[in-house]
């Protein structure tokens, strides 16, 4: 049964999330705290498979969750629910982690379809992790130097060390892959990506950038692979033998 985390202090707003989940035939547990939702992630014996992730919460507030839980190797699946809509946010969300966003007020149908594409995406993973090694590198992987992303896996090997990606992570590294060796824009990333199509302030993307960087850099601070073109964005580079950032 597919085990659901709901961290919302809103408690009408909970329940309803709840009942309608359940209705679905998902399993869920919900937490009032961000210190609540860490703690039952640390000692929960059952893995939850998805979580849905309120921003504004008494004591850590949701963005602080989301980095704790990533920085702790938690890699659920989670959703974003915020009423502060702006793009900074939405920005400052995915930075930490997150797989999807939802504003306030929102619509439940909109909401559960989000929910059941994040679960549909986690069933792949799950799927491609416990069946047989194939016999050739599956379509969905990259190979660049001692480096390989499997998006397929949601997955970075990095020689004998494997990183998990969020989703957000997998898809922003896919974009610049599908454009090696050409510069992509912020606002090219905002927009097919990050799926904004309105001005904000892109730092939130800088630091989303700084994150891969150390995944994928030897030393983060001469980036080799993941170049920044001054005044654009950014430039992928497989191999990078006369490259310079």
């Amino acid at each position: 049964m597919i085990r659901v985390l709901i961290v919302e202090d809103e408690l009408h707003l909970a329940e309803g999330l709840r009942f309608n989940l359940e209705a679905e035939g998902y399993q869920v547990e919900v937490v009032e705290t961000g210190e609540a939702a860490l703690e039952k992630l640390q000692r929960g014996s059952a893995p939850f498979d998805l979580m849905v992730l309120d921003v504004m919460l008494p004591g850590k507030d949701g963005f602080t969750v989301m980095a704790e839980m990533r920085q702790a190797g938690q890699f659920i699946p989670t959703l974003i629910l915020t009423a502060r809509g702006h793009p900074e946010d939405v920005l400052r969300g995915f930075g930490a982690g997150a797989d999807d966003y939802l504003t306030k007020p929102f619509d439940l149908a909109i909401l559960m379809a989000r929910l059941r594409g994040l679960l549909r995406r986690r069933e792949w993973f799950l799927a491609s992790v416990n069946s047989a090694p194939a016999p050739s590198p599956a379509p969905e992987a990259f190979t660049f130097g001692d480096k390989s992303v499997h998006f397929d896996r949601l997955e970075l090997r990095v020689r004998d060390q494997v990183f998990p990606l969020t989703l957000m992570e997998a898809n922003v590294l896919h974009y610049l892959i599908r454009h090696e060796g050409k510069p992509v824009s912020r606002k090219a990333l905002l927009e097919e990506v990050w799926g904004l199509h309105e001005d904000t302030d892109t730092r939130a993307i800088d630091n989303f950038m700084v994150r891969l960087r150390r995944y994928i850099e030897e030393d983060p601070r001469r980036p080799r692979h993941l170049l920044t073109v001054r005044g654009v964005g950014y430039r992928f580079v497989a191999q990078p033998a006369q490259a310079a950032s």
